[in-house]
Protein backbone atom coordinates (compact mmCIF):
# COMPACT_ATOMS: atom_id res chain seq x y z
CA UNK A 1 0.00 0.00 0.00
CA UNK A 2 2.85 2.41 0.83
CA UNK A 3 4.39 1.85 -2.62
CA UNK A 4 1.07 2.58 -4.34
CA UNK A 5 0.62 5.79 -2.35
CA UNK A 6 4.18 6.87 -3.12
CA UNK A 7 3.64 6.23 -6.82
CA UNK A 8 0.34 8.13 -6.75
CA UNK A 9 1.98 11.14 -5.09
CA UNK A 10 4.85 11.00 -7.59
CA UNK A 11 2.49 10.91 -10.57
CA UNK A 12 0.44 13.81 -9.20
CA UNK A 13 3.59 15.88 -8.76
CA UNK A 14 4.81 14.93 -12.24
CA UNK A 15 1.43 15.85 -13.72
CA UNK A 16 1.46 19.15 -11.82
CA UNK A 17 4.93 19.98 -13.11
CA UNK A 18 3.84 19.11 -16.63
CA UNK A 19 0.82 21.42 -16.50
CA UNK A 20 2.99 24.18 -15.08
CA UNK A 21 5.38 23.85 -18.03
CA UNK A 22 2.45 24.05 -20.43
CA UNK A 23 1.34 27.22 -18.64
CA UNK A 24 -1.92 25.56 -17.55
CA UNK A 25 -3.21 26.33 -21.02
CA UNK A 26 -6.09 24.36 -22.50
CA UNK A 27 -4.27 24.41 -25.84
CA UNK A 28 -1.17 22.81 -24.37
CA UNK A 29 -3.23 20.20 -22.55
CA UNK A 30 -5.16 19.36 -25.72
CA UNK A 31 -1.97 19.05 -27.78
CA UNK A 32 -0.25 16.70 -25.32
CA UNK A 33 -3.38 14.64 -24.58
CA UNK A 34 -5.03 14.40 -28.01
CA UNK A 35 -2.80 15.63 -30.81
CA UNK A 36 0.78 14.45 -30.29
CA UNK A 37 -0.25 10.93 -29.17
CA UNK A 38 -2.09 10.55 -32.50
CA UNK A 39 0.87 11.66 -34.63
CA UNK A 40 3.24 9.09 -36.11
CA UNK A 41 6.92 9.66 -36.78
CA UNK A 42 8.42 7.19 -39.27
CA UNK A 43 12.16 6.73 -38.81
CA UNK A 44 14.16 5.10 -41.62
CA UNK A 45 17.60 3.63 -40.93
CA UNK A 46 20.10 1.35 -42.63
CA UNK A 47 21.58 -1.64 -40.85
CA UNK A 48 25.04 -2.19 -42.32
CA UNK A 49 27.46 -4.95 -41.41
CA UNK A 50 30.06 -7.14 -43.18
CA UNK A 51 28.31 -10.31 -41.92
CA UNK A 52 25.03 -9.46 -43.66
CA UNK A 53 24.86 -11.80 -46.70
CA UNK A 54 24.56 -10.17 -50.12
CA UNK A 55 21.17 -11.82 -50.67
CA UNK A 56 19.80 -9.93 -47.63
CA UNK A 57 20.73 -6.58 -49.17
CA UNK A 58 17.57 -4.46 -49.28
CA UNK A 59 15.51 -6.62 -46.90
CA UNK A 60 13.06 -4.36 -45.02
CA UNK A 61 12.35 -4.75 -41.30
CA UNK A 62 9.62 -2.81 -39.50
CA UNK A 63 9.68 -2.45 -35.71
CA UNK A 64 6.75 -1.26 -33.64
CA UNK A 65 6.56 -1.25 -29.86
CA UNK A 66 4.67 -0.31 -26.69
CA UNK A 67 1.13 0.02 -27.99
CA UNK A 68 -0.32 -0.20 -24.44
CA UNK A 69 -3.78 -0.96 -25.78
CA UNK A 70 -6.52 -0.15 -23.31
CA UNK A 71 -4.97 2.88 -21.64
CA UNK A 72 -5.21 5.68 -24.19
CA UNK A 73 -4.59 3.81 -27.43
CA UNK A 74 -7.60 2.03 -28.95
CA UNK A 75 -8.28 -0.64 -31.58
CA UNK A 76 -9.42 1.87 -34.20
CA UNK A 77 -6.03 3.57 -33.99
CA UNK A 78 -4.24 0.23 -33.94
CA UNK A 79 -6.08 -0.95 -37.05
CA UNK A 80 -4.91 2.16 -38.91
CA UNK A 81 -1.34 1.44 -37.78
CA UNK A 82 -1.58 -2.14 -39.08
CA UNK A 83 -2.85 -0.87 -42.44
CA UNK A 84 0.06 1.58 -42.65
CA UNK A 85 2.59 -1.16 -41.82
CA UNK A 86 1.17 -3.43 -44.52
CA UNK A 87 1.30 -0.62 -47.09
CA UNK A 88 5.04 -0.29 -46.37
CA UNK A 89 5.49 -3.96 -47.45
CA UNK A 90 7.92 -5.18 -44.80
CA UNK A 91 9.80 -8.45 -45.23
CA UNK A 92 10.03 -8.91 -41.45
CA UNK A 93 7.87 -7.44 -38.66
CA UNK A 94 9.17 -7.08 -35.11
CA UNK A 95 7.16 -6.17 -32.01
CA UNK A 96 9.30 -5.29 -29.01
CA UNK A 97 6.81 -5.60 -26.16
CA UNK A 98 3.96 -4.06 -24.12
CA UNK A 99 0.97 -4.90 -26.29
CA UNK A 100 -1.73 -4.17 -23.70
CA UNK A 101 -1.41 -1.89 -20.71
CA UNK A 102 -3.12 -4.40 -18.38
CA UNK A 103 -3.54 -7.79 -20.11
CA UNK A 104 -5.82 -9.35 -17.49
CA UNK A 105 -8.13 -6.30 -17.59
CA UNK A 106 -8.30 -5.98 -21.38
CA UNK A 107 -11.79 -6.87 -22.68
CA UNK A 108 -11.36 -6.66 -26.47
CA UNK A 109 -9.00 -9.55 -27.18
CA UNK A 110 -11.49 -11.10 -29.63
CA UNK A 111 -11.39 -7.88 -31.68
CA UNK A 112 -7.62 -7.48 -31.33
CA UNK A 113 -6.72 -10.91 -32.72
CA UNK A 114 -8.11 -10.37 -36.28
CA UNK A 115 -6.29 -7.04 -36.51
CA UNK A 116 -2.93 -8.52 -35.49
CA UNK A 117 -3.50 -11.42 -37.87
CA UNK A 118 -3.76 -8.98 -40.81
CA UNK A 119 -0.09 -8.00 -40.42
CA UNK A 120 1.84 -9.59 -43.28
CA UNK A 121 5.57 -10.20 -43.66
CA UNK A 122 6.89 -12.96 -45.95
CA UNK A 123 9.96 -13.66 -43.80
CA UNK A 124 8.02 -13.76 -40.56
CA UNK A 125 6.57 -11.85 -37.60
CA UNK A 126 8.49 -11.97 -34.30
CA UNK A 127 7.94 -10.58 -30.82
CA UNK A 128 9.30 -10.48 -27.28
CA UNK A 129 7.87 -9.84 -23.82
CA UNK A 130 7.73 -6.39 -22.24
CA UNK A 131 7.10 -5.70 -18.57
CA UNK A 132 3.39 -5.00 -19.14
CA UNK A 133 3.02 -8.30 -21.03
CA UNK A 134 4.12 -10.10 -17.87
CA UNK A 135 2.32 -7.75 -15.47
CA UNK A 136 -1.03 -8.66 -13.94
CA UNK A 137 -0.54 -12.36 -14.69
CA UNK A 138 -0.56 -11.51 -18.38
CA UNK A 139 2.28 -13.74 -19.63
CA UNK A 140 0.06 -16.55 -20.95
CA UNK A 141 -2.53 -14.10 -22.28
CA UNK A 142 0.11 -12.28 -24.32
CA UNK A 143 1.78 -15.45 -25.59
CA UNK A 144 -1.56 -16.94 -26.69
CA UNK A 145 -2.54 -13.77 -28.56
CA UNK A 146 0.77 -13.50 -30.40
CA UNK A 147 1.02 -17.19 -31.31
CA UNK A 148 -2.61 -17.21 -32.48
CA UNK A 149 -1.81 -14.32 -34.83
CA UNK A 150 1.25 -16.06 -36.35
CA UNK A 151 3.94 -14.24 -34.39
CA UNK A 152 6.96 -16.23 -33.22
CA UNK A 153 7.48 -15.46 -29.53
CA UNK A 154 11.19 -15.34 -28.66
CA UNK A 155 11.67 -15.95 -24.95
CA UNK A 156 15.43 -16.32 -24.45
CA UNK A 157 15.44 -17.98 -27.86
CA UNK A 158 16.91 -17.49 -31.31
CA UNK A 159 15.34 -17.82 -34.75
CA UNK A 160 17.17 -18.17 -38.08
CA UNK A 161 15.95 -16.07 -40.99
CA UNK A 162 16.91 -18.10 -44.05
CA UNK A 163 16.58 -17.19 -47.73
CA UNK A 164 16.21 -19.60 -50.66
CA UNK A 165 19.96 -19.55 -51.39
CA UNK A 166 20.64 -20.83 -47.86
CA UNK A 167 22.07 -17.56 -46.52
CA UNK A 168 21.02 -16.84 -42.93
CA UNK A 169 20.88 -14.16 -40.27
CA UNK A 170 19.64 -14.67 -36.70
CA UNK A 171 17.06 -12.94 -34.54
CA UNK A 172 17.61 -13.21 -30.79
CA UNK A 173 14.88 -12.45 -28.27
CA UNK A 174 15.41 -12.08 -24.53
CA UNK A 175 12.93 -11.81 -21.71
CA UNK A 176 11.98 -8.52 -20.08
CA UNK A 177 14.45 -7.12 -17.54
CA UNK A 178 11.90 -5.83 -15.02
CA UNK A 179 9.49 -8.73 -14.60
CA UNK A 180 11.13 -11.54 -16.56
CA UNK A 181 14.38 -13.46 -16.53
CA UNK A 182 16.57 -12.41 -19.46
CA UNK A 183 19.25 -14.95 -20.33
CA UNK A 184 21.49 -13.93 -23.20
CA UNK A 185 23.92 -16.90 -23.01
CA UNK A 186 20.94 -19.28 -23.32
CA UNK A 187 19.58 -17.23 -26.21
CA UNK A 188 22.91 -17.48 -28.06
CA UNK A 189 23.20 -21.22 -27.54
CA UNK A 190 23.67 -23.04 -30.88
CA UNK A 191 23.84 -19.74 -32.82
CA UNK A 192 26.89 -19.73 -35.13
CA UNK A 193 29.41 -17.03 -34.23
CA UNK A 194 30.05 -15.99 -37.82
CA UNK A 195 26.41 -15.01 -38.57
CA UNK A 196 24.81 -11.57 -38.32
CA UNK A 197 22.63 -11.23 -35.21
CA UNK A 198 19.90 -8.79 -34.21
CA UNK A 199 18.86 -8.85 -30.54
CA UNK A 200 15.35 -7.89 -29.45
CA UNK A 201 15.28 -6.63 -25.87
CA UNK A 202 12.37 -4.63 -24.50
CA UNK A 203 14.77 -2.94 -22.08
CA UNK A 204 17.37 -0.81 -23.91
CA UNK A 205 19.86 -0.58 -21.05
CA UNK A 206 20.60 -4.30 -21.35
CA UNK A 207 22.75 -3.23 -24.30
CA UNK A 208 25.51 -2.67 -21.73
CA UNK A 209 25.57 -6.44 -21.21
CA UNK A 210 24.79 -7.39 -24.82
CA UNK A 211 27.81 -5.43 -26.06
CA UNK A 212 30.02 -8.01 -24.34
CA UNK A 213 28.60 -10.81 -26.52
CA UNK A 214 28.79 -11.49 -30.29
CA UNK A 215 25.65 -9.42 -30.98
CA UNK A 216 25.71 -6.79 -33.73
CA UNK A 217 22.48 -4.80 -33.37
CA UNK A 218 19.90 -4.45 -30.60
CA UNK A 219 16.35 -3.15 -31.08
CA UNK A 220 14.43 -1.99 -28.01
CA UNK A 221 11.42 -0.01 -26.78
CA UNK A 222 10.16 0.51 -23.21
CA UNK A 223 11.26 4.15 -22.75
CA UNK A 224 8.52 5.88 -24.83
CA UNK A 225 11.35 8.34 -25.51
CA UNK A 226 10.59 9.78 -22.07
CA UNK A 227 6.94 10.31 -23.18
CA UNK A 228 6.91 13.83 -21.72
CA UNK A 229 9.98 15.98 -22.37
CA UNK A 230 10.56 19.49 -21.11
CA UNK A 231 12.63 21.94 -23.20
CA UNK A 232 16.18 22.36 -21.84
CA UNK A 233 15.45 19.73 -19.19
CA UNK A 234 14.65 16.49 -20.97
CA UNK A 235 12.36 13.63 -20.00
CA UNK A 236 10.33 14.01 -16.81
CA UNK A 237 10.32 10.25 -16.23
CA UNK A 238 12.34 7.38 -17.66
CA UNK A 239 11.54 3.87 -16.47
CA UNK A 240 14.09 1.45 -14.98
CA UNK A 241 16.30 -0.15 -17.65
CA UNK A 242 15.71 2.80 -20.03
CA UNK A 243 17.65 5.52 -18.23
CA UNK A 244 21.00 5.23 -20.01
CA UNK A 245 19.59 4.89 -23.53
CA UNK A 246 16.15 6.58 -23.78
CA UNK A 247 15.70 6.95 -27.56
CA UNK A 248 17.38 6.82 -30.93
CA UNK A 249 20.62 5.31 -32.19
CA UNK A 250 23.68 4.50 -30.08
CA UNK A 251 27.03 2.81 -30.61
CA UNK A 252 28.19 0.88 -27.54
CA UNK A 253 31.68 -0.49 -26.99
CA UNK A 254 34.98 0.16 -28.73
CA UNK A 255 36.04 -2.96 -30.64
CA UNK A 256 33.21 -4.18 -32.87
CA UNK A 257 30.67 -1.89 -31.17
CA UNK A 258 27.05 -2.89 -30.71
CA UNK A 259 24.51 -0.67 -32.49
CA UNK A 260 21.41 0.00 -30.36
CA UNK A 261 18.20 1.55 -31.61
CA UNK A 262 15.51 2.57 -29.10
CA UNK A 263 12.02 3.04 -30.53
CA UNK A 264 9.74 5.58 -28.75
CA UNK A 265 6.72 3.28 -28.97
CA UNK A 266 3.15 3.94 -30.04
CA UNK A 267 0.96 4.31 -26.95
CA UNK A 268 1.22 5.90 -23.52
CA UNK A 269 1.17 4.60 -19.95
CA UNK A 270 0.76 6.03 -16.44
CA UNK A 271 -0.02 9.51 -17.83
CA UNK A 272 -2.16 9.94 -21.01
CA UNK A 273 0.21 12.47 -22.60
CA UNK A 274 3.04 12.77 -25.08
CA UNK A 275 5.02 15.97 -25.38
CA UNK A 276 8.08 16.33 -27.64
CA UNK A 277 8.09 12.53 -27.98
CA UNK A 278 5.92 11.48 -30.92
CA UNK A 279 4.85 7.87 -31.42
CA UNK A 280 7.29 6.07 -33.70
CA UNK A 281 7.44 3.40 -36.36
CA UNK A 282 10.97 2.28 -37.27
CA UNK A 283 11.93 0.99 -40.73
CA UNK A 284 15.30 -0.72 -41.12
CA UNK A 285 16.85 -1.71 -44.44
CA UNK A 286 19.63 -4.30 -44.38
CA UNK A 287 22.77 -3.44 -46.29
CA UNK A 288 25.59 -5.87 -47.01
CA UNK A 289 28.84 -4.03 -46.32
CA UNK A 290 31.76 -5.70 -48.07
Amino acid sequence: MANKQTRRIFLKRTFGSFLTVLGLSSGGYLYANRIEPSLLDIQKLQIKHPLIPNSFDGIKIIQFSDTHLGFQYNLHQFNKLVEKINLLKPDIILFTGDLMDEPNQYTEINKLIPILKKLHAPLGKYCIFGNHDHGGYGSDIYRNIMETTDFTVLLNESAPIKLKDGSTIYLLGIDDAMLGKPNLPLTLKNVPKDTFKILLSHAPDLAETASQYPVHWQLSGHSHGGQIKIPFFGALVTPPFAQIYPEGLYSIGENNPLSLYVNRGIGTTRLPFRFMSKPELSIFTLKAEK
